[in-house]
């Protein structure tokens, strides 16, 4: 699914559409989801969700991006779950519709499932501090009433 710019959805008003894919108070899916993000995503992210360093803005001499932070330093919880699913599972090349975004994140779908790439960024949203989630909620009921109008 091609992604639109996010810069999109935060001009929707917001409305009482049940919005996202993550379930980060579901206890159960935060703990696989922890126990995933050890073993696929802990090693760029930072085992803390801290990021690869502090300038994950800038690229490095081979014009590669660090894995930037996923906690609320972050800009993980500026897009909307769908987007976030689909770069994990196709890449941000494919997710984004950049075909020459220069990226070492790999794709996951031949790696983890959806259930297991939901849980892991359900784990991610669960550290977030309560008035970001809601701020990610607020763009997914966007991004969602975007998408019920396209149709």
């Amino acid at each position: 699914m091609a992604a639109l710019g996010v810069t999109a959805y935060l001009w929707w008003p917001a409305g009482e559409v049940e919005a996202g894919l993550f379930r980060p108070d579901d206890a159960q899916t935060v703990r696989l989801g922890e126990s995933l993000y050890r073993d696929h995503c802990a090693a760029c992210h930072g085992a803390d969700l801290e990021g690869e360093t502090l300038d994950w803005q800038i690229r490095d001499e081979d014009g590669y991006l660090p894995g930037p932070p996923h906690d609320g330093t972050g800009h993980t919880w500026h897009h909307p779950d769908q987007l976030l699913f689909d770069i994990t599972k196709y890449g941000v090349a494919e997710a984004a519709n950049l075909p020459d975004y220069a990226t070492r994140m790999p794709a996951f779908e031949d790696v983890l499932d959806d259930d297991e790439i939901i849980a892991i960024l359900s784990f991610i949203k669960s550290h977030w501090p309560e008035h970001i989630r809601q701020y990610q909620d607020d763009i997914n009921r966007r991004f969602e009433e975007r998408s019920q109008g396209a149709q």
